[in-house]
């Protein structure tokens, strides 16, 4: 199987080995409009709805071509052919990718722009990456959607951003036009478009854990933005690790986790239908969806079926049943936080500590406030943090 990335240029843009693969195919794969650019002809076949590489899988042995647009391996099938595909099975003549043809148009050095699939995925995943400066190159999924993303920018405080809309790069078609965010009027868009966003106007969100509470849909169950900073420290995210968040609340940790770290992913468990909610609503804000859920459920039980983690966060619900069932479940190497108020938990993580080691921490926080007519500290209840590695 050979994997080719086509330009809008098409056939004038391949290289001579692509140019020979397609001559000698059986089948050729792609999308519509990648079909028509090559005249694949009678051999051409669409991927199905929804997408599924099947298809191809089925021709496994014989002369195929499958189509991709620019890079294969960006946002594209070449990822997901390589996973089920052996080595010795496929090869990939790619062309350059459209944040490679934006970037070179608009004179931006790439290796300092974030590069994101917006195609197949919520405006949202925008947020961490929004500040001041900042330069993003972005494909969308239609000609509709860089009118709604100038709205979305707009709503986040940075109307000012400048937007480049991109269309059919690289070939006869292609066309360049910039908007304000604020006052986007631009119209008659065509896919397959690119949108190179110059942002400005706002501040964004801090990149640091500990991030303010009006960010967070919440009921007050929420770990406070300090406990949180120290919490996040504790359970080292790491890129791809999993967590556990047991008796979620609002998701908060949650939230702080997959932010932390590439392709983080963490299980909220919660038993109240409410906090589910909340717990949805975080995931959706951050652009989180696809990383982070919600189990409602009670542990240990809820527990029971879930892929084992890199970390666990107990968040104040500890008890020794629930202690147990974690320790026994987890694996050498995993590490557990638990944070505690009630003095009866914090003696229940003192005893853990003696038996298996780790951190003790007490947190002690106070905030300034008014005191009359001058100011004073408003102590918080302290807190007793135990972190360890199984």
């Amino acid at each position: 199987m050979t994997l080719i990335g086509l330009g809008e240029d098409g056939l004038g843009g391949l290289t001579d080995a692509s140019r020979k693969a397609l001559a000698e195919a059986d089948v050729i794969f792609g999308g519509a409009r990648h079909l028509a650019l090559c005249d694949a002809g009678a051999r051409g076949r669409e991927w199905p709805l929804p997408f599924s590489v099947e298809p191809v899988l089925e021709h496994r042995g014989r002369a195929v071509v499958v189509l991709a647009s620019g890079d294969p391996f960006w946002h594209g099938v070449g990822g997901t052919l390589a996973q089920v595909l052996d080595p010795s099975e496929w090869c990939c003549f790619p062309a350059p990718s459209c944040m490679t043809l934006a970037a070179a148009r608009l004179g931006w050095r790439l290796e300092e722009v974030t590069t994101l699939g917006l195609h197949a995925a919520p405006f949202e995943v925008l947020l961490p990456h929004l500040a001041d400066g900042v330069r993003l190159i972005c494909t969308l999924r239609d000609g509709a959607a860089p009118a709604a993303l100038a709205d979305y920018l707009t709503a986040q405080g940075f109307g000012a951003s400048r937007l480049t809309v991109m269309e059919a790069l690289g070939g006869p078609r292609e066309i360049a036009r910039a908007a304000d965010a604020a006052t986007f009027d631009l119209s008659d868009i065509a896919a397959p478009v690119v949108v190179a966003i110059a942002v400005s106007g706002g501040a964004g969100i801090s990149h640091a854990p500990g991030r303010p509470e009006a960010l967070f849909a919440h009921d007050s169950q929420i770990t406070k933005s300090p406990m949180r900073a120290l919490t996040l420290a504790a359970l080292a995210p790491r890129a791809g690790e999993l967590l556990w968040d047991v008796g979620g609340g609002s998701g908060s940790v949650s939230v702080e986790w997959c932010l932390a770290a590439p392709q983080a992913q963490s299980i909220a468990i919660e038993p109240r239908e409410s906090r589910c909610e909340n717990i949805t609503e975080n995931a959706r804000r951050f652009g989180l969806a696809g990383r982070m859920r919600c189990v409602q459920g009670t542990a240990p039980d809820a527990l029971a079926d879930l892929p084992l983690p890199a970390a666990v966060f107990l968040g104040g619900g500890a008890s020794e049943d629930v202690l147990q069932a974690i320790w026994h479940r987890i694996t050498p190497g995993t590490r557990l936080v638990a944070n505690a108020v009630a003095l009866e938990t914090q003696a229940l993580l003192i005893r853990w500590h003696g038996m298996h080691g780790g951190q003790l921490l007490r947190i002690d926080l106070a905030q300034a406030a008014p005191l009359g007519t001058m100011q004073g500290w408003h102590p918080s209840r302290p807190q007793l943090q135990w972190s360890v590695t199984r």
